[in-house]
């Protein structure tokens, strides 16, 4: 049965979010959920929705749930707000019960696959900063369902996650982050590694774990989504999809 394209009546009214069909004529076959990075909106990824403009794909740029303290802007995945005494800094590592509850359950469960017919397959995670590890905690709390994948820029595995797990976790997950001051550390990336069966890290050649901002930073994203990404045109009647 065809897939319907997700309103936002489909969700619980509280939620903040936009969703970008995909290109005309193209039906949307696939769901990608992005999550904004730490004290940011869904603004700014849902303009990224339009950008890249992902054949058969829906893109739904969910707002994080509160907002952040003292009249700062912008909103936050975590359960607290923690601030660094040495740096001043908020700390991205909070908790993450809430956010896992809404994505996993108002949204995917209960939006996406109840009301609108996804498969857990055909929906993908693209997270910046503590979206990322966001969509971490969330592919991570889901098996046995398989997600098509989780895409985390800067975003490690929230410690709040066990490492103790029956059998790796079949979702695959792409890592990103830069050369140096990137919070995925060799240990972080090898505790990802732990839990999921296929972890790619991609490292960029720059310091910090920015937004991508040319081809080459982008090249590993595409190849990815052109990887997990399912298409329905042009696939004669009764044909099997092999994953």
């Amino acid at each position: 049965m065809p897939c319907t394209l997700p309103t936002p009546e489909a969700f619980p009214s509280n939620l903040t979010l936009t969703i970008t069909p995909p290109p005309a004529s193209h039906p949307a076959t696939n769901i990608l959920i992005l999550l904004h990075g730490l004290g940011d909106t869904n603004i700014p990824f849902t303009n990224l929705a339009r950008q890249l403009s992902l054949l058969e794909t829906a893109c739904l740029s969910l707002q994080a749930p509160s907002p952040l303290p003292f009249d700062l802007g912008g909103f936050h995945w975590g359960d607290d707000i923690i601030f660094d005494q040495a740096s001043g800094s908020m700390d991205f590592d909070t908790g993450f019960n809430k956010t896992i509850r809404i994505i996993k359950e108002d949204v995917i469960q209960k939006g996406l696959i109840e009301k609108c017919g996804y498969k857990a397959r055909e929906i993908l995670l693209f997270g910046f900063g503590q979206g990322g590890m966001a969509g971490l905690a969330v592919a991570s709390s889901l098996p046995p369902e398989e997600l098509g994948g989780v895409v985390s820029i800067g975003g490690p595995l929230p410690s709040s996650v066990s490492t103790i797990v029956p059998n790796k976790i079949k979702t695959p997950i792409l890592l990103l982050g830069g050369s140096s001051k990137s919070l995925l550390t060799p240990s972080a990336v090898t505790r990802l590694r732990t839990v999921f069966e296929t972890v790619d890290y991609s490292k960029w050649k720059k310091t910090g774990d920015g937004m991508p901002t040319n081809r080459e930073e982008m090249l590993p994203i595409m190849q990815f989504f052109a990887r997990r990404l399912r298409s329905r045109r042009g696939v004669p009647t009764g044909s099997v999809e092999i994953t």
